[in-house]
C-alpha cells in the first residue's frame, strides 16, 4: 500500500469521524433547543384570547392571519423568509390543526415606529379581511429614544377592533440592544397596559424571552442573530410555536367527517 493511498485513507477517516463529531454535537444542541423552548408560568396564556378565532377552528373554517410589525415580523436575522416568526407560525398551527386552512401574511417593515405602521392599516391589515391581527411594536421606538405613543398605539387598536378583526399585541424582545435603553420599561408598560384596557391579548415576548435568560440560562448569543438584537431562526420557531399554542389553546381540531358510499342494490 502507497504511503499516498495510506494518507488518503487516513485523511477520509479523519474527515468521517468529524462529520459524525459534528452531527453528534448538532443533534445534541437541538435537543437542548427543543427543552429549552418555554415560557414562564402565566405567560404561556392570553388574558384576553381571540375567541372568535377559536370558534372558527372549532367549525373548521379557514383562518387568516395578518402579522403587521417591524423587522422582528419581517424576519431579520432569520436564515430565510420561511424562518421568519410569520412563517414557522402557519407551519405550527398547519400542524396543530390537521386539515384547515391557514394563512399568515407577513406585513413587517423593517424600522418602523407605530405611527407607520398605523398609517398602513387600511391598505396592509383592514382591506385584507383577516380574523386575527397579529401587532408587534415597540422596538424603534425604544432604539430612538422616543416615548411610547400611548394614546396612538389605544386609537390603533380601536381602529382594528372596529373593522371586525381580533387582535394580540406583541411586546419588544429581549435583547441587549433593547434593554440598555431607557425607555424599554415605559414601552413594555404602556403595551401591557393597552391590551389590559382595550380587553384584547399580550403576547408578552419581552417576559418569555427574558424567561430563557433568567430561568434556562440561555446565552444571547443561542437565540439572537450576531448583532445581539434580531432574534434568529431557533428563537422565532420557538415564539411561532408559542403563539400557536396560545392562539388554538383549548381548542380541538374538528372532526373529520367520513363519507360512506351507499351499498349498491343488488
Amino acid at each position: 500500500m502507497s504511503s499516498r493511498y495510506s494518507l488518503g485513507a487516513a485523511g477520509a477517516a479523519l474527515s468521517l469521524a468529524l462529520a459524525l463529531a459534528a452531527f453528534g454535537t448538532s443533534s445534541a444542541v437541538h435537543a437542548q433547543d427543543a427543552k429549552l423552548c418555554t415560557a414562564p408560568p402565566g405567560i404561556d396564556a392570553l388574558e384576553h384570547p381571540p375567541m372568535h378565532v377559536r370558534e372558527r377552528i372549532a367549525k373548521g373554517l379557514p383562518l387568516k392571519i395578518i402579522a403587521i410589525g417591524s423587522s422582528s415580523t419581517f424576519g431579520s436575522g432569520a436564515s430565510s423568509p420561511a424562518n421568519s416568526y410569520p412563517s414557522r407560525l402557519e407551519a405550527e398551527l398547519k400542524v396543530k390543526l390537521p386539515g384547515l386552512p391557514v394563512t399568515v401574511l407577513n406585513k413587517g417593515i423593517g424600522g418602523e415606529e407605530a405611527n407607520q405602521m398605523v398609517a398602513r392599516f387600511d391598505a396592509d391589515v383592514i382591506d385584507e379581511s383577516p380574523d386575527l391581527v397579529l401587532w408587534q411594536l415597540g422596538s424603534n421606538s425604544v432604539l430612538k429614544d422616543h416615548p411610547a405613543p400611548a394614546q396612538l398605539i389605544r386609537d390603533g387598536v380601536e381602529r382594528l377592533k372596529a373593522s371586525g378583526t381580533e387582535l394580540i399585541l406583541i411586546n419588544p424582545q429581549y435583547a441587549p440592544k433593547i434593554i440598555s435603553r431607557p425607555g424599554i420599561g415605559q414601552s413594555v408598560d404602556v403595551i401591557t397596559a393597552t391590551a389590559h384596557d382595550e380587553e384584547v391579548g399580550l403576547f408578552d415576548r419581552f417576559s418569555t424571552m427574558r424567561h430563557w435568560v433568567d430561568n434556562e440560562h440561555m446565552a444571547f448569543e443561542q437565540f439572537l442573530s450576531p448583532d445581539l438584537l434580531h432574534m434568529n431562526d431557533w428563537s422565532y420557531a420557538c415564539i411561532a410555536k408559542l403563539l400557536a399554542s396560545a392562539i388554538a389553546d383549548g381548542v380541538k381540531p374538528p372532526a373529520a367527517t367520513a363519507t360512506i358510499a351507499p351499498a349498491a342494490k343488488r
